[in-house]
Parts: structure tokens; sequence; C-alpha cells
């Protein structure tokens, strides 16, 4: 693989940090986006060829000139991996629509208002690759993670656009889909609302009990995770979306059959609506 440049949200831990070492150590170079000084400095610490620059996804209108300066100082960018996110959980009719505005803003329009950053940039350069870090929780769903599903979901359906969108100027698009990895996804970094109604124990508390004993147990490794990300960016013709994990080829595959099996019971009413 030729050295490219890489752009990174989310680079100071899990898997923006696995890939950004991954990177760095097979002699690309790598801009890493973090939202805090506290993270830039941790960032460097561990590190040291990282270029770290401070970008809260977040902060919409700032992100276009972070990009500007980071191609002004670093050159060009070949790749961005859009990894900025996080997980909420809680019971829907518990959970304050202010969490989900906050799981949406970071999740989706955190991660759109980046790409768009780059998309002219791509589009005039005629080249690129934008990596949307969205999740099997983009093509599944579970009790308990509504928002983040609606999140991912939104994220995995605008993935496919911009890959329509961007393919006639030679800007490849893959949304990564990744399963259940040994990350902080499920421990520090998870927003957990607070349990309220007592009809929903017995649903939701032994999904809770047990994502949190499972925590730092996962059968992913991020190290495999970025080596397969790097792979993909690599691939003469990568795919619109990659599942990783074994737990997420099974799940989905089980959600594409539960609906092929839907779609066919409810084939005749489909149908009956044409005029």
């Amino acid at each position: 693989m030729s050295q490219k440049t890489f752009f990174i949200t989310g680079a100071n831990s899990g898997f923006g940090l696995a890939i950004a070492s991954a990177a760095i150590q097979i002699g690309h170079k790598v801009i890493g986006a973090v939202r805090s000084e506290t993270s830039r400095a941790a960032l460097a610490d561990v590190l040291t060829a990282v270029r770290p620059v401070l970008c809260d996804v977040t902060e919409f209108d700032a992100i276009p000139d972070v990009v500007r300066q980071a191609e002004n100082e670093h050159g060009p960018v070949d790749v961005l991996i859009n990894n900025a996110g996080y997980g909420h959980e809680g019971v829907l009719e518990e959970s304050p629509i202010e969490e989900m505005r906050r799981q949406f803003d970071v999740n989706v329009f955190g991660a759109v208002a980046v790409a768009k950053a780059f998309l002219p940039r791509f589009r005039e350069r005629r080249r690129g690759f934008i990596v949307n870090v969205t999740s099997m929780g983009g093509m599944i769903t579970m009790p308990g993670i509504a928002y983040y599903c609606g999140s991912k979901f939104a994220l995995q359906g605008i993935s496919e656009v911009m890959r329509s969108e961007m393919a006639p100027f030679g800007v490849r698009v893959t949304a990564v889909c990744p399963g259940s990895f040994r990350t902080d996804w499920a421990g520090r970094s998870m927003v957990r609302t607070e349990r309220s109604i007592t009809d929903y124990d017995a649903l939701f508390d032994p999904i809770r009990e047990a994502r949190q004993v499972k925590s730092g147990k996962q059968l992913g490794d991020p190290d495999k995770l970025a080596a397969a990300v790097l792979g993909l960016v690599d691939a003469s013709d990568p795919p619109p979306q990659l599942l990783l994990g074994s737990d997420a080829l099974k799940l989905v595959s089980d959600r594409i059959e539960r609906l092929r099996q839907e779609i066919e019971v409810w084939k005749s009413v489909t149908v009956s609506t044409d005029g």
C-alpha cells in the first residue's frame, strides 16, 4: 500500500486509536482528531507520530476550518475514517429526548458534517475514501438501544447515498459495521439512562446487567478490526458495507432471513395496493 494521509475522528480511544496505530506502523501519515486538549495531549503521548488536532464534531460550523488547516499543515487527506461516536442505553419510554438529540448530534450530524467538509476536496481531486463507522446496530435492533440504533441506521443510509453520489468522481465510501468488540463502547463511554418504570424490569434489567458484565470481554479484537479497515482502504472494489465480527455476521444474516420470510408472507398484501 502506498503511503496515504488519514484523518481519523475519535482517534484517542477504541477503534480510532487502533486504526491510527496500525496505519502509523505501516508508514501512513495520521491526523488524529479529538475533542479536547486533554485528549490531544494523551493521544500525542501514546502515538508520538500522530498529528493531533482539536475537532469537536458537534461544533458543525468550525469543522471546515479544522479540515482546511489540517490539509494546509499536513497535505491532502486521502482517507477519512469517520469514527467519533458513542453509545446510549435506555428504555425508549424512559429516555429523555435531549439524550436522543445528543446521540444524533454526535453519531449522525457530526459524522455528516465532517464528511461534508471533505466531499468538495475529494470531488475536486477525483479521489478519496470515506469510511463511516456505523455498527451492526445500524442493520439490526435490540431492546434498550433505540437512540443508538436509530443513529446508526441513519448513518448507514446516508453512507449508501453518499457512495452513489461520489462514485462518478472516483471517491469511494464504505460503512464499516462492527459487532461487539473490546472497546469502551459498553463501558465508560456509554451514556445510560436511569431506570424509572418497573414494567420494563423483566425485559431490560437482564440486558443491561449482561452488557456490563461482558464489557471488556467481547470476542472482537480492535487491532484485528484495524487491520481489516486498512485492507479495505487498499481494496480495488470495496463494498458498500463491511460487517466485522462473527456476531455481526450471524445477527445480520438472521435479520435478513426474517425479513425475507416477512416479505413472502405479506407479499399478496404488498402487491394489492398497485392501481
